[in-house]
């Protein structure tokens, strides 16, 4: 008797030593918490995990790091894949599926609180540069709005290797018009390429990388205005060309000091930071490396004038 209550008892504590580890165990195990995870589980994230693993990016995204992810839903792609001529995602190119992805992701665990107006880096490469990742404006004004194309719908969903903020639209490449519009510091610029129709051509890949020299708004004060308007259409379109450089992508640790040849139009001197243009006019580079897919922007807080006659 005593024999079988000491058995009792050794089988009691074998089964509770092994529940006990088996918790332990379960305690332990990693959890099914990564931005790949996330997404794989929402139905509405469906074409979004097609295309990462279509692009060798889901296995990225499931590991430890720390990213942020502005994620498209599934209308959003199907938005992108009709206004681009795609009849399913397979029919996108492969590098160019690969970068609209980067294009959507930022290091950095990046929660709604600490998004403010102003430029980042995405993980993105254009044609432009093969070393600067592609900027992306998020403006908090009124909202998030990326690039002035997609906007945040549903904020800080948090995986265990970064966050993701669901958009209601595909992030394109930027071009240089994609930033000039994007950002309301640069409207008066969009407005004037848009009324020379230059618009196509800093959109466009001819004649580029770009390198713009691009005017803030309180660069076109009352005089800028009144002497632009008397200008001739012509000259209107080499007052703007003129803050043009083609054929090249300079960051601004590589501009070069001495004179400048700008696009069609004539010449400028850079000495550091300050342009002198042609009417002996200087101006001051006031921002820098505004990357897009096809060129590069520093802002300037004066209008560069060529010579006229």
């Amino acid at each position: 008797m005593k024999n079988y209550a000491k058995l009792i008892k050794l089988t009691l504590l074998v089964v509770s030593s092994t529940l006990m580890f088996s918790c332990s165990d379960d305690d332990s195990a990693p959890q099914n918490n990564s931005i790949t995870d996330i997404a794989s589980g929402n139905p509405n994230f469906s074409i979004l995990v097609d295309a990462l693993s279509r692009a060798d990016l889901a296995e990225t995204l499931d590991q430890a790091g720390s990213y942020t992810v502005f994620a498209p839903t599934n209308d959003a792609f199907l938005d992108f894949l009709d206004a681009n001529g795609f009849e399913s995602l397979d029919d996108v190119p492969l590098p160019t599926l690969t970068q609209v992805l980067l294009n959507h992701v930022v290091s950095g665990t990046n929660l709604s609180t600490g998004l403010t107006t102003g430029y980042v880096k995405t993980l993105a490469k254009g044609g432009a540069s093969s070393t600067n990742t592609l900027s992306m404006f998020i403006n908090t004004e009124s909202g998030v709005r990326l690039n002035g194309v997609s906007s945040v719908t549903t904020a800080d969903i948090t995986a265990n290797n970064g966050v993701i903020h669901v958009v209601d639209a595909v992030i394109g490449l930027p071009t240089i018009v994609t930033h000039a519009t994007a950002n309301p510091n640069f409207s008066t610029l969009a407005s004037l390429l848009t009324q020379q129709e230059l618009v196509g051509t800093l959109n466009g890949t001819a004649s580029s990388p770009f390198t713009v020299f691009a005017p803030l708004n309180s660069a076109f004060d009352t005089a800028t205005l009144n002497l632009y308007s008397g200008l001739t259409s012509t000259q209107k379109t080499a007052v703007l060309t003129y803050h043009v450089v083609a054929g090249a992508n300079v960051l601004s640790n590589a501009i070069p000091s001495g004179p400048i040849t700008t696009f069609e139009t004539g010449t400028f001197t850079i000495s550091g930071t300050v342009i002198t243009d042609e009417q002996n006019r200087t101006t001051n580079i006031v921002a820098t490396d505004v990357q897009a897919s096809n060129g590069v922007i520093h802002a300037v807080n004066k209008v560069l004038l060529p010579n006229l006659d």
